[in-house]
């Protein structure tokens, strides 16, 4: 079963509230009162399996890196790098090598 898009109460009333969640809190609110017929609430049953959480959607490990060095502990087959946004041009097209040739996945390349 696909989880519900959980969007914040009366987000279609109003234009500047936007669709964010955010947990009712009005004395007689019926969102807050779990009653029939309202939007589902962020509950634990809705949590994703423990095997896929923290996963990118490629289903590697995001893992963020700096130099040639933290690229050179990474296992290719579990891990996917991420270049760090403080890196320059020079050192990133380096990475950017150094992860070809180790087959490992950038994914902001």
């Amino acid at each position: 079963m696909k989880k519900p898009k959980f969007r914040r109460q009366e987000w279609h009333r109003y234009k500047k509230l936007g669709t964010k969640w955010r947990k009712a809190r009005g004395k007689l609110s019926k969102a807050r009162r779990y009653q029939a017929r309202k939007p589902a609430l962020p509950t634990i049953g809705y949590c994703s399996p423990h095997a896929t959480k923290g996963l990118h959607p490629s289903g590697y490990r995001d893992v963020r890196v700096c130099n040639v060095k933290d690229l050179e502990k990474l296992d290719p087959e579990v891990h996917a790098a991420r270049i760090s946004s403080t890196v320059g041009l020079r050192k990133r097209e380096v990475i950017i090598d150094k992860a070809k040739e180790l087959k490992i996945k950038i994914l902001n390349e």
